[in-house]
């Protein structure tokens, strides 16, 4: 601790004076010694993982007191007792009296509460109560400021839930539960487009490829399969029929275990490394920092010398002390912090009338400094339904056959859950006229992928196989 604070302080004298460029080689040195956040897999976590990856299937729910079929409800409510919401480490909201000293504390509201008090302390009660007024006002005005704008991130965050299609050996159907409430053992079913909701083996999988870039970098998709080939892996990112949190379905569908939920997983160790940092300061907050040290030198070096001066000059060392608190008073402008905050408000509310939410004032300088600002549309609100209006060929003309088609991909396609399925289905008169569940026999399917932008499947009429089997017999 002593050797960071004197290899700061030593970095601030080098920029002081301008002679910054003899010393590049602290710059490397900064480099090796900063504390980024590890990306290496836990001990205990790699340990559970590979033991999991090389274990048999039935063994493995065993150990893990699942079924193929799933876990029952009541199991799944005492495990997740056991352990915990299935919820990652994240930034918790400040106590209302920890956000306002963050509001509060910054050299120039310590300098200016400072002179407060000594104005007070002389008898200067006009001088105290202007200084202390700029300083509640900024304060209050910064903290009322965020407080709006967290009540309204945390708002939006509320209507936002994921969900997993998770087995349940109740009633034997599939059912959507939100993603914190999983736990360890629970089967669930995987399919282009999801997002992997915790730690998991492959049971099974069809043309199953993951992308991994948030954990390892890779920009291409890895196939996942229910078997480990390489038995000598023991990097858990290399293991084939692992999956992990944060990473999601490309293309290819299939049914894994969860093996660890929440923080025990490799993305809640990521999270809980990266929460454990500290926030590094923005530009703006540098620059205001960097002014108000200036002005806070500079007063340290005038008003003592002002003192000494009329002191030894006048003889009257009382007189001399007033003068120069009042020197010290008049190179500090008490306006600034209130200026900086109410220019930083009026940027949040400009924004807020565009329907952007601003968490954290001092980042409206790093929006203004902006150019271009590029983000990705995630989704639309909606009443999340599709209706069927047409059906028709490819020359535009209605077609019964395209309906029926459509129909038996939708019904009998095991993959990606999409909306246009669910609305072919609502076509029952198809089901009754084509009589799907007796007349038509599934082949193969051929998973959602994003370079075809489809998914097949074959199916074969009965009638077609009794004749098949007439003429070989």
């Amino acid at each position: 601790m002593n050797l960071a604070l004197l290899k700061e302080f030593f970095a601030g004298f080098l920029r002081t004076r301008h002679i910054a460029r003899h010393f590049r080689r602290l710059a490397m040195l900064e480099t090796v010694n900063d504390a980024s956040v590890s990306r290496e897999v836990p001990p205990t976590l790699a340990q559970t993982l590979v033991g999991a990856a090389n274990s048999c299937a039935v063994q493995l729910l065993g150990t893990l007191g699942s079924h193929t079929d799933g876990l029952t409800a009541a199991e799944a409510d005492a495990l997740r007792v056991q352990y915990g919401l299935n919820e990652v480490e994240h930034e918790q909201p400040l106590p209302w009296w920890v956000h306002l000293w963050h509001c509060y504390k910054n050299p120039f509201n310590l300098l200016l509460t400072l002179l407060a008090v000594i104005s007070w302390l002389t008898e200067d009660m006009k001088a105290a109560t202007v200084i202390f007024s700029m300083v509640v006002l900024s304060t209050l005005l910064r903290f009322w400021q965020e407080a709006k704008s967290n009540k309204a991130a945390d708002a939006l965050k509320a209507m936002v839930s994921n969900t997993a299609t998770v087995l349940r050996r109740d009633d034997g159907k599939r059912i959507e539960l939100p993603i914190k409430q999983l736990v360890p053992g629970d089967l669930i079913v995987l399919s282009a487009g999801d997002m992997i909701p915790a730690d998991c083996r492959v049971l099974s999988a069809k043309d199953l490829f993951v992308s991994q870039a948030a954990m390892t970098g890779e920009s291409m998709p890895v196939e996942k399969f229910a078997q480990q080939q390489d038995a000598q892996a023991r990097n858990p990112l290399d293991l084939e029929n692992i999956l992990f949190m944060g990473t999601n379905v490309v293309s290819g569908a299939a049914t894994a275990v969860i093996l660890t939920t929440g923080n025990s997983t490799y993305f809640g160790a990521l999270a809980q490394r990266v929460t454990a940092t500290d926030r590094a300061t923005t530009s703006f907050q540098h620059g205001v920092n960097k002014v108000s040290w200036l002005l806070i030198r500079f007063m340290f070096v005038m008003a003592p010398l002002v003192l000494f001066i009329n002191g030894f000059t006048k003889g009257d060392w009382t007189e001399a002390l007033l003068f120069a608190l009042s020197i010290a008073v008049g190179l500090t402008p008490e306006m600034l912090p209130m200026i900086v905050t109410s220019t930083l408000a009026k940027g949040a509310v400009f924004l807020s009338r565009k329907k952007v939410i601003v968490k954290r004032l001092d980042a409206i300088q790093n929006f203004g400094a902006m150019d271009v600002l590029c983000t990705d549309k995630t989704g639309t609100l909606t009443q999340d339904k599709i209706f069927l209006a047409r059906h028709v060929d490819v020359w535009g003309e209605e077609s019964d056959d395209v309906l029926e088609m459509a129909y038996l991909n939708s019904y009998y396609q095991t993959g990606l859950k999409n909306l246009l399925d669910v609305a072919v289905l609502d076509h029952v008169e198809v089901h009754r006229e084509l009589k799907v569940g007796t007349a038509f026999q599934k082949v193969d399917e051929i998973p959602f992928d994003f370079n075809r932008r489809r998914m097949s499947v074959v199916v074969v009429m009965m009638l077609m196989v009794m004749v098949l089997r007439m003429i070989l017999v």
